[in-house]
Formats: C-alpha cells, sequence, structure tokens
C-alpha cells in the first residue's frame, strides 16, 4: 500500500491486533465483525489527527489506547492471564525522528500502559522500567489506574483455565479475536515515523516473563532514516531475532523497500527460528507493509492516498 510519492502533506498510519490461527469457535464471524468495526474506528481517528497535521508519535500512542480500551484484543483490557491469574501489561513506543523511546513492562494497575511507555520517553532518562518501579513512575506521573480485577474478562479466565488444563503456555490470535497483541506506526506531515506496540503477553506466562513487545528493536522500532515497525506473534523468537530493527536494517544496509524487508524477516528469519507471527511498517514515502506467516493477522491501514482497509484472512 503506497499513500504518495515523498513530498509535503504525505502522512500514513497502520495497526495490528495480533496474528495466530483461525477460531473455531461457532460465535467466530460475529467477533470478526466487531474486530473490523474496532480496527476501522481507530483508523478513522488516527485519519482525522494525521489529515490535521498531528504528530506521528501522537497517532501511534492515541491509536494503542483505543486497542488497549477494547476487551477484543490481547493488552489493556482485554489481555490475558499469566500462571498465577494476574495481568502482567507491556508496552513500548519509540520516536523515529529523534530516536527516543519508552518501554514498561509487568504493569499490573495502570489501564493503559501505551501511556506510561511514553512518559517514560518523554518525562525520565531511561527507555525501559520495569514492574514496581513501572508502577510507581505511572503513579508519580498521574497515569489512569484501575483495580486488577478491571482486567479480568470471562473469555481470558476461560481461556487460562483450558491453558491450565492441557499444560500450555500459550497465546495466538484467532479470527474471532480471543488474543493478539496490538501495534501501530505512522508516518506524519512533518516526514516523522513512530512506533507503538503493548501486550498481555501469553496466557498461562511465567510471573515476570517479557516478551518482544517491550522491547525496542525486537517488537517495536522507528527510525526516519527507513521505517517504523510493530511486530506480533511468539515474543521469544522475535527478541531473538531482533525483528524489528532488522526490517529498519534491511532497508538501510542492504537497500531493500519495506514490503521485500517486511516479508524477508518474517518468512525466512523468524521462519527459520520456527517462529510465528507477523509485523506491519511504514517507510518514510508513506508507503505499508504487511507481513506474516500466521493463518490470519488483524490489520488495517489508511494513508493520505487510500481509504481505510481492515483485514483478518490472508485475502481480507
Amino acid at each position: 500500500m503506497t499513500a504518495s510519492r515523498a513530498g509535503e502533506g504525505i502522512w500514513a498510519l497502520a495497526i495490528h491486533g495480533g496474528a495466530g490461527a483461525v477460531s473455531r469457535d461457532l460465535d467466530a464471524e460475529a467477533r470478526a465483525a466487531e474486530i473490523r468495526a474496532a480496527l476501522a474506528a481507530v483508523l478513522d481517528a488516527g485519519a482525522c489527527r494525521l489529515s490535521a497535521g498531528g504528530a506521528a508519535l501522537d497517532a501511534v500512542e492515541d491509536a494503542v489506547v483505543l486497542l488497549e480500551d477494547s476487551p477484543l484484543f490481547n493488552a489493556g483490557k482485554g489481555a490475558v492471564l499469566n500462571e498465577r491469574g494476574e495481568p502482567e501489561l507491556d508496552a513500548s513506543i519509540m520516536d523515529g525522528a529523534s530516536l527516543r523511546a519508552g518501554a514498561v513492562t509487568g504493569l499490573r494497575t495502570v489501564k493503559n500502559p501505551i501511556r506510561v511507555a511514553r512518559l517514560v520517553l518523554e518525562g525520565s532518562p531511561h527507555v525501559f522500567v520495569a514492574g514496581d518501579g513501572a508502577e510507581a513512575f505511572a503513579e508519580r506521573h498521574g497515569v489512569e489506574r484501575v483495580d486488577p480485577t478491571y482486567f479480568l474478562t470471562e473469555r481470558r479466565v476461560r481461556e487460562l483455565d483450558e491453558a491450565r488444563r492441557r499444560g500450555l503456555t500459550d497465546t495466538g490470535p484467532t479470527a474471532s479475536g480471543e488474543s493478539g497483541t496490538v501495534g501501530a506506526v505512522a508516518l506524519d506531515v512533518h516526514g516523522n515515523l513512530a512506533a507503538a506496540t503493548s501486550t498481555g503477553g501469553l496466557t498461562n506466562k511465567a510471573v515476570g516473563r517479557v516478551g518482544d513487545s517491550a522491547v525496542i528493536g525486537a517488537g517495536t522500532f522507528a527510525s526516519n532514516a527507513s521505517c517504523a515497525v510493530s511486530c506480533t506473534g511468539q515474543g521469544e523468537i522475535f527478541i531473538r531475532a531482533t525483528a524489528a530493527r532488522d526490517v529498519a536494517a534491511l532497508m538501510e544496509y542492504a537497500g531493500l523497500d519495506v514490503e521485500t524487508a517486511a516479508a524477508k524477516l518474517i518468512h525466512e528469519r523468524v521462519a527459520a527460528l520456527g517462529g510465528e507471527g507477523g509485523l506491519i511498517a511504514v517507510d518514510r514515502r508513506g508507503r505499508v507493509a504487511f507481513a506474516f506467516n500466521a493463518e490470519v493477522m488483524l490489520r488495517g491501514a489508511v494513508t493520505c492516498a487510500s481509504a481505510p482497509f481492515v483485514a483478518i484472512y490472508r485475502t481480507a
């Protein structure tokens, strides 16, 4: 998907809600319709901001907040639960203009983890803050807090019970929207790129486990020299592959375009490690790329030159 030739006024936004297997639930199609509507609403809000000259960093943060607030996705309200039946939320955000970044992990009482990641980026000398320190940082900055029971949806409790019964640690978005890390990438009219990612991690994960969503260069990366990237999938694999940064590196050092770089990362590097998942990316010319090797990827995009597009399956 291409926004236009490089020049003043170009903007683009892409979002994802995870990549994984097709659901076999009887209500899959009904939930798929809910997902499409949720993604479309996020794109509409982002288009309004970016077309009015808003910053890419604000656009990706706000897009992820909307996705965190939806119980359809594995982030914020819809987050999966760890082995103790508790939420442990991760998020990160990066500014392509300055290469500043903010990341948090192990949050339990913050309604919107991406808000805290943005505050780390702008209001801290650090990049990554974890656990109790991240909770304290959020409290000092007046971020909205909630009781951990806010995150306990019936669906996630049921999934945890099933995972415990089967002895599994699992995530994996499905066409019914049962889970899925969320993310957003954007180019604004000023030529700046940004990326943001948020997740609840894995169902039945070990307490303290950290996936790629909170790791700059693995799940999230942005540089005005190349592109902005947000990943979703098996976090351990994406960390080992330094996935998000690798897309940018393939563009910067190998001269690949964003679509080719994204596809190479997913279908060669991640696949070679036995990983499954996907990514979204946008380059400095407003060209949007989706790449995934799973059955489905919840995704959407809108640019200054193209109407909003949302899809779940490979063929939409």
